[in-house]
């Protein structure tokens, strides 16, 4: 053999060695990838892990009566590991998972029990080991679902996976849902009480360790999270949830019945500053409203006439005026524009007179006239009552006050100062007028609003708020009085004496403004009423605010207004003895003290007590027949005898037939008011299942 043909063999051989070498590779490539692709992607993917955050359980919201406003409860999501130790045996499994679709069927109603044996089973072909079940699921249901076949093998042998999340909930649905507010996920703050505590809330979150497994799914390592989360704090708000529904159903209904655009009302304490009940709803569709926008601390409007009380009292501050100097209604010219009065001329009156009536010309006049020639002055009394500025709320959202100063480039000398006398060229929120009319009840002292008191952590206080005074007298104690006056006056001889009380005296503000309607300006007639003040005048304790805008018909906001304020005023007067401690002060020609019911003597008692009334009390039985004496009401005690016919003589109905059932009688009953009359006489023995008859008048 030459050495071409060695050197040619040798190369061939070294081709055909490494061709054969390359083939093995890609067959053994093959078998990788084909093959054998399952068992290395499985191992693959776990030997991939990583720690993932454990959101905490969030704190609640209280409100300030204790009543649970936001709260966070469990919910899972049901996961299925096909091959969990308790069913890796093909018996086990096969020969139970036909039970388990039927009750798993049975249970949500969503998919057939074939639809879920075949999706089980064909899981159990995939190899899944992290199926998922049902997303949402409750604790109580989580217990049941733990009974069913299969699953009952063991909590973690059963391959149930419950992986547990957070769902906040109100109980109280949509009252105060706007205050309460709701956590936002895609920014970092969120809305209302939600968002401005979060920090506090939120508490801190844990870690756990997953797992990739098959198809990219994460799946917990363990059962526990590596690193419990912290919950978060509880907060205490001033929100009264009973107020806060008489407010919104107050709102609501003249709301609906004044076919309204939209509408706000704000209930708060006067001497802390606490906000009891705070409303918004806005129109989705005709007699349909929800709350959408918090017009409350966000809605910057004119104020219309509820602003006058600031012109007034610039006016008495500085002396200008007094309550008895003669001021002329009905029409007023400056240049440009005829300031008229909606309900014509009264004449020549008193300043209270024209502030009592909302005469527009009136107040524009005495500005106008007053402060011409130093306009700075009447703008320089609503900066220092802070009129311009944001009340730093403690929740989100709060409009910037706009108050014109002669400084600003929008300021006509001829037009602003008037048109700002009586609440225009200007914008103020309700909450922001409200906090004005509430220092004037609160003696002068200006407070900025609060809607949290505490915050606990573990039931103990961590951090607690009181209301920032923001002045501690608004004017002099002189000014002070006769605004006061002025503003009881309202209801006793102005626009809101038809809204007037018997039994408490109010105190308040009448307020109708054409307001602009976007790009349209004033062009189209669209008013916004308003109601302003404090209850009770002589004493006050709470101050409110009422605010509609758009209503159609009748705007005046003694009719539009007016309503819903004395609707919230009364409830909340009859609900609080502490407004009435003497009852008989309202008694007017009665000689003697109001009767009661014969029934239970236990809450007849506390009624008694509590609105002061003088009480003998002749024995301390559960039910008394009443006595009226000159000395008081003896309470005569009465006890019930089995077999024996009771007295139910001038018991109410639910007394009588609560005494009466529990004798085993059928009871027929007519008319209405307090039993005078009983067809078998008390005493009387009698039997189970007889027929009585009681007549009420």
């Amino acid at each position: 053999m030459n050495i071409r043909a060695n050197i040619l063999l040798r190369v061939y051989l070294a081709f055909g060695l490494i061709v054969l070498l390359a083939v093995a590779v890609l067959i053994r490539l093959c078998d990788v990838q084909f093959v054998e692709g399952h068992k290395w992607r499985a191992m693959a993917d776990s030997l991939s892990t990583k720690y993932v955050n454990v959101d905490a359980a969030r704190g609640n919201i209280y409100s300030n009566d204790g009543s649970l406003l936001a709260t966070s409860v469990p919910e899972y999501e049901l996961r299925m590991d096909l091959f969990a130790g308790g069913i890796e045996d093909n018996d086990v499994f096969y020969g139970k998972v036909d039970s388990l679709a039927l009750k798993l069927s049975q249970f949500f109603a969503d998919k057939t029990p074939k639809e879920y044996a075949r999706y089980l089973r064909s899981a159990r072909q995939d190899s899944s080991r992290y199926l998922l079940i049902k997303r949402q699921v409750n604790y109580q249901d989580l217990k049941m679902i733990r009974t069913f076949p299969l699953y009952n093998i063991g909590k973690y042998t059963g391959g149930l996976i419950a992986v547990q999340q957070n769902k906040r909930i109100h109980p109280f649905k949509f009252l105060a849902a706007r205050t309460i507010g709701y956590k936002n996920e895609n920014v970092s703050n969120g809305v209302g009480l939600e968002g401005a505590y979060g920090n506090y809330i939120n508490g801190e979150s844990g870690k756990r360790l997953v797992q990739r497994i098959a198809g990219g799914v994460w799946m917990p390592v363990n059962d526990e999270a590596e690193i419990a989360p912290k919950e978060g704090a509880d907060i205490i708000s001033t929100i009264d949830i009973n107020m806060q529904d008489l407010v919104q159903t107050a709102l609501e209904k003249q709301l609906i019945a004044s076919e309204a655009h939209h509408g706000a009302a704000i209930l708060m304490e006067v001497a802390t500053g606490e906000v009891r009940a705070i409303a918004n709803f806005t129109q989705v569709a005709p007699g349909e409203y929800k709350e959408t926008f918090n017009y409350a601390i966000a809605g910057n409007q004119d104020p219309g006439s509820t602003f006058k009380v600031a012109s007034y009292m610039a006016l008495l501050e500085d002396k200008k005026v007094d309550t008895n100097t003669m001021v002329a209604t009905g029409n007023y010219q400056v240049p440009g524009k005829l300031i008229k009065d909606s309900h014509g001329s009264i004449g020549v009156v008193t300043v209270k007179k024209a502030f009592e009536e909302s005469s527009n010309a009136a107040i524009a006049q005495l500005v106008n006239t007053h402060y011409r020639e130093e306009q700075a002055r009447f703008t320089d009394h609503l900066y220092d009552w802070h009129l311009n500025q944001k009340l730093e709320l403690q929740i989100p959202g709060e409009a910037q006050p706009v108050v014109k100063n002669p400084k600003n480039k929008s300021w006509n000398k001829n037009l602003t100062l008037p048109q700002m006398a009586y609440g225009y060229e200007m914008q103020l929120t309700p909450l922001k007028m409200l906090s004005f009319y509430n220092a004037i009840a609160n003696n002068g002292r200006y407070l900025a609003p609060i809607f949290v008191k505490e915050i606990r952590k573990l039931g103990n206080p961590i951090e607690q708020f009181q209301a920032r005074v923001i002045n501690k007298e608004i004017c002099s104690p002189a000014t002070l009085g006769k605004m006061q006056a002025m503003l009881a006056g309202v209801f006793t001889e102005g626009t809101g004496k038809s809204l007037a009380s018997k039994f408490y005296k109010i105190a308040g503000k009448t307020g109708t403004a054409q307001v602009a309607d976007g790009n349209k300006g004033y062009g189209k007639k669209q008013y916004q009423s308003s109601f302003c003040g404090y209850f009770p005048a002589d004493h006050p304790k709470y101050s409110l605010i009422v605010v509609i805008n758009d209503p159609k018909g009748a705007y005046y906001a003694a009719a539009v207004a007016g309503p819903p304020f004395r609707e919230i005023a009364d409830r909340i007067y009859a609900r609080d003895v502490q407004m009435y401690n003497n009852v008989e002060e309202h008694l007017v020609g009665n000689t003697k003290s109001p009767e009661a019911k014969a029934g239970k003597s236990k809450e007849v008692r506390k009624v008694y007590n509590a609105l002061g009334i003088k009480t003998l009390y002749a024995a301390k039985g559960d039910y008394f027949n009443s006595i009226d004496t000159s000395n008081g009401l003896v309470y005569q005690e009465y006890s019930t005898l089995k077999g024996v016919m009771p007295n139910v003589a001038g018991m109410g109905l639910k007394d009588a037939l609560f005494l009466l059932g529990n004798a085993g009688l059928k009871t027929k009953v007519m008319g209405s008011g307090k039993v005078y009359a009983q067809s078998i006489a008390a005493g009387q023995k009698i039997g189970r299942g007889l027929g009585v008859q009681i007549e009420l008048k």
